[in-house]
This record gives C-alpha cells, sequence and structure tokens, in this order.
C-alpha cells in the first residue's frame, strides 16, 4: 500500500510531489552523507539544505528523524562526544530551518525489519552503528517581533493608558493566575493557599492591586525601576508609537530628558512637561503596608496579595525581569510575633516539601536561615531587590544540592516584621513573601525561568488543571552562540550595567543567557576606560540559528552607541 519514490533529491523535496501530497507526517533520513571521504562542512551542508527542503513538506506536528553515527551529531547524547568543530553541529543546523531537537534514542538497527546497513563510503559493504542515535525533530515557534504596545488601565478613577517597555509586551497581561489558568504557577499558589487556609482564617485581596505605583521606594536603586511617564491628555496613538514619537510622553530604558548620577538614581531635568511620574510595580509589599495602616484588616488574620512584579536586572540563571509574587500578612499581638512566624514557617515548609514530593517523589529539605547566617553577596535577584525594601529577617531556602547547602537561587521567600503606630501599639504585622516562578521551577524541574512564559503549547499541556507534574523538554540540547563586544565609556559617567543587561533582553528577546564582563582596560595618558564583555545567546524554547544571533548582536551594538552613549570598537 505504500508508494515508492526513486531518485530523490533529499534537498528539493516539494518538487517530487504534488502539491496535495506533500503534507508528511513523518520524514526518515537514516546515517545521511556526501559520499567517499567527505568532511565534516560538506555533511553539515547536506543536513542544512535537507532540513530546509523537509520544511517544505512536513506537517505541523510532524517529525523528522535523524539517524547518525555515534559522535557525529555533536550532542551531549553521543558517548564519547566529539569537540564542537568536529562534529556535525545537528542541532545547530536544524535550528536554521527553524527545527528543535525534541527527542534523541539509540538507534537499534535490528528492531527495524528487513533493515540492512550497506553504502560505506559510497561501497557495498556495511559501516558500524554501534552507539548510533535517532535525532527526532520537530517544528518550533517562531522568534516573536514585538511591536509597540498600549496598555490601558483604570487609575485614581480615570482610564489611562501607557507603552509598556519593549522587554515585558509578551508578559505584561498574561492572566497566569486568573480563574480559567492551568499554569503551574497558578497551580502552586492554589495549593499554598488552601493549606494555609487550614491553619489560619484567610483572605484574598488581589482585586484592588494596581499595576502602577506612584511614590518613593525607600533604599531601592531608580535604575532597577520600569518607569512609566503618563500624560492623560496627551496619549499618542499606536500608529505614532510605531512612528518613535511618543518618547517625550511614554518612558521605557531611556528618555533624553532623564539623567542619572553614579548612584543610579533618576532626575528628571528641568523642561521636562510631565504631568505625574509612576512605575511598574517592583513589589507587592506597598500595597501590604498601605492596607495595614488604612486599618483595613482583621487581627489574626492572614491576608493574601499576588500579582506579577516588574524589576530591571542583571541577567542571571535566577534573575527575572518579572515573576509572580505571593504575599503574606497577618497583625498579631506584640510578643507573640515569634510564634505566629514559626506556625506561618512550618505551614509554608509542610506544603511545599508536600508539593515537591508529590511531583518529584522524593523528599526535600527547607531551611529557614536568619539574616546573620546568609551570604548576601550570593542572593538570587528577588531576594537582592527585597533587602533594598527593609530589613529581612528569615529567609526561607529549598536545598537543591546533595551537600545539603543553599545554592544560589534556591531562596524562594522572606520573612520580615513591622511596627505600625498608626494600627495599635499593641500589634506586630509580619510579611511574608514567595517568588511564586522560582517555587514552581524548583518543584517541576523546569530548568529555565523563561520556560514558565513560553507561547509553545507543548509546555501548558503538561500540567492539566490543578495537576503539577515533572516538566519533560521539548527542546534538548538548544545550540549556544559567543559574541564580544567592546567600546569606551563616555567621559566622567558611571556605566549602567542594569540597562546594558535590559537592553540585551530587549534586542534579544531574552535569548541572552550570560554576560559576562572579560576585560577593562584604562588608557594612563587619557584617562578613557574600555570595558569588553561576552555576551551568549541560547533559546530554551525555539530554534536559534548563528544568522538570527549575529542579527542581535548587530543591533545591541546599535542601541548600545545610542542609548548609553558608548563609543564602539
Amino acid at each position: 500500500g505504500a508508494e515508492v519514490v526513486f531518485s530523490v533529491d533529499c534537498t528539493k523535496l516539494k518538487d517530487y510531489f504534488l502539491p496535495e501530497k506533500r503534507e508528511f507526517d513523518c520524514i526518515y533520513f537514516n546515517f545521511p552523507h556526501c559520499g567517499r571521504k567527505a568532511g565534516v562542512v560538506k555533511n553539515r551542508e547536506l543536513l542544512a539544505r535537507f532540513f530546509h527542503s523537509s520544511a517544505e513538506v512536513l506537517t505541523e506536528e510532524g517529525e523528522v528523524h535523524v539517524a547518525l553515527c555515534n559522535g557525529q551529531g555533536g550532542t551531549p547524547a553521543d558517548q564519547p562526544r566529539r569537540e564542537w568543530h568536529n562534529s556535525w553541529q545537528i542541532v545547530a543546523v536544524a535550528a536554521g530551518a527553524g527545527f528543535i531537537l525534541s527527542n534523541v534514542h539509540a538507534f537499534k538497527a535490528e528492531t527495524i525489519h528487513g533493515y540492512k546497513c550497506t553504502g560505506y563510503r559510497s561501497q557495498d559493504k556495511p559501516f558500524c552503528v554501534e552507539g548510533a542515535l535517532n535525532h527526532i525533530f520537530t517544528r518550533s515557534m517562531p522568534l516573536p517581533y514585538f511591536k509597540p504596545m498600549i496598555c490601558e488601565i483604570e487609575l485614581e478613577s480615570r482610564k489611562v493608558s501607557f507603552q509598556v517597555p519593549e522587554v515585558l509586551v509578551d508578559k505584561i497581561d498574561r492572566g497566569f493566575l486568573e480563574l480559567n489558568s492551568n499554569h503551574p504557577v497558578r497551580t502552586v499558589k492554589e495549593k499554598l493557599t488552601a493549606e494555609l487556609s487550614q491553619a489560619f482564617p484567610l483572605q484574598n485581596i488581589d482585586y484592588c492591586l494596581s499595576l502602577l505605583h506612584q511614590g518613593h521606594l525607600n533604599g531601592v536603586c531608580h535604575s532597577n525601576i520600569f518607569w512609566i511617564i503618563l500624560n492623560p491628555e496627551e496619549t499618542p496613538s499606536t500608529e505614532e508609537m510605531s512612528n518613535g514619537l511618543a518618547n517625550a510622553v511614554l518612558f521605557s530604558h531611556v528618555d533624553f530628558c532623564r539623567g542619572t548620577d553614579k548612584n543610579g538614581w533618576v532626575n528628571v531635568q528641568e523642561g521636562c512637561h510631565i504631568s505625574k511620574q509612576y512605575y511598574l510595580r517592583p513589589s507587592l509589599l506597598p500595597y501590604a503596608q498601605a492596607i495595614i495602616q488604612r486599618g483595613a484588616f482583621l487581627p489574626g488574620t492572614l491576608h493574601v496579595l499576588s500579582g506579577p512584579v516588574f524589576r530591571k536586572c542583571l541577567i542571571t540563571p535566577y534573575s527575572m525581569p518579572v515573576f509572580h509574587e505571593m504575599v503574606f500578612v497577618c497583625a498579631v499581638n506584640r510578643g507573640t510575633e515569634n510564634s505566629c512566624i514559626q506556625m506561618l514557617v512550618n505551614n509554608i515548609k509542610t506544603s511545599i516539601r508536600s508539593l515537591h514530593q508529590t511531583v518529584s517523589g522524593f523528599k526535600l529539605n527547607i531551611n529557614l536561615q536568619e539574616e546573620a547566617s546568609f551570604e548576601t553577596t550570593e542572593l538570587n535577584d528577588f531576594v537582592a531587590f527585597e533587602s533594598q525594601l527593609s530589613r529581612i529577617q528569615y529567609f526561607i531556602c529549598m536545598e537543591v544540592d546533595a551537600s545539603g547547602s543553599c545554592e544560589k537561587g534556591s531562596c524562594v521567600g522572606i520573612i520580615r516584621t513591622a511596627h505600625y503606630e498608626l494600627v495599635s501599639s499593641e500589634l506586630v504585622v509580619v510579611f511574608a513573601s514567595l517568588n511564586l516562578d522560582l517555587l514552581a521551577m524548583l518543584i517541576c524541574g523546569i530548568p529555565d525561568w523563561r520556560m514558565l512564559w513560553t507561547s509553545d503549547t507543548r509546555f501548558l499541556c503538561q500540567f492539566p488543571r490543578g495537576k503539577l507534574r515533572l516538566f519533560k523538554s521539548f527542546s534538548l540540547y538548544p545550540p549556544s552562540y559567543v559574541h564580544d563586544i567592546s567600546f569606551w565609556v563616555p567621559d566622567g559617567e558611571q556605566f549602567d550595567e542594569v540597562a546594558f543587561h535590559t537592553i540585551a533582553r530587549q534586542v534579544s528577546g531574552e535569548m541572552v543567557v550570560s554576560i559576562q564582563l572579560i576585560d577593562c582596560f584604562q588608557q594612563s595618558e587619557t584617562g578613557r576606560k574600555s570595558l569588553c564583555y561576552r555576551l551568549t545567546f541560547q533559546s530554551c524554547d525555539k530554534a536559534l540559528s548563528c544568522r538570527e544571533v549575529a542579527e542581535m548582536q548587530l543591533l545591541f551594538r546599535k542601541e548600545i552607541n545610542q542609548c548609553l552613549r558608548v563609543t564602539l570598537r
């Protein structure tokens, strides 16, 4: 019942099939080779042309299977693994045609009825298939192209709109915590809330939280804030935004009428016609404090606030420019705060431990570490920012390595107390804050925070409503690309590294996973300072080719030259 076609050129598949017969569910290519003593470069070129050809005749949900001899693929699945430059670099080659490696397993010739391996170097004799691997590729979501986005909200009884910072366009209104969501972040929140409601009277107060906040955050460096400048009377149209005419009204990462002092504090210069300054909320703590100061609470009741918060931060594995924070607030009688903290922490620990054990099958250690015993230089970004808001008394840490120590990134929450005379001199307020995104990652084994924000349906389909499971990656061994950039820093100015990282996030669509300072040079004659950084690009869910990365690097050079006024070398 099968149709057999001979003399097919694998690099021009669509030429051999009528349009109505070009929708293949599977394409198999066992042990491709250019023939004779072709080197790795020629075989890479063969694979590249084959993948581009396959993309033209494969269904959207189809698979491409490529079997290679041991070591040829260049992935960690090869044992032993060849050096990258001496392999066929199959994952990077496939990425150029929009494919990701979704599975890899041993090629077992004996399980294929009638299969016989012949054709070694164009000769009619078998070749060794021991240790051979079958690589299974699927289509990737295309790289995103973000248009300017206007967000409309109600603020101080008025409807206002603002331009969303470009780095947050795909994250500002995702609704992960809404009732109809099956996102693991919501599931973690719901299960924690259900457990705590058995120990405390509990009240949710999420409904009154605004995306924008106004006012001063004591101790917080302004370069960590996403500033928004509103002028409700002169809100630009989307067309004006596309033409870049909104700079005078709305602020993203750079504004011509702003300056930054040596500490990163933003100064509004004279001549700026701005009605009010706002920023995307970096924390839910001010909302919790406002509720306490208004007296809008019940002593002994655990009040729960949750929602996304936004922070400019350096690019590190656990630094998130947006995540979902969950804050617990409880007012108790003076002298009983320690027992309240212990009760709250015990219930949080029990809930997280139970969730993790249900998902992974092994028991997790969770520690409560006092501020004095925690190395502040090794904090993840979540806790480092919280430390700026006010003094933290305890850190909630999950032990994620065999030694039992608390690795960077495993601190998922903090505890602090505060005395509010406006409430009652007899009451002490206990605050607890949890990073729901980091919790979901550690519980479900999600290795990259960016995966939580993917639009690929293969992520959410792994988490049925109300269920938490171990995550199985659908993009294995994604290729990484390294580019260096060096420049002269403007004389007399402190280099804003947070802005540098934020621009990298923006131009790459969060494809930059690491930025390292590899050289710093100062001319003795002029005092000019030069910096050299190494950027590593890698996607966790999409095909990323070397050509696309090169374009990102060029755009990055242009943006830092314009926005940070550096002189490229």
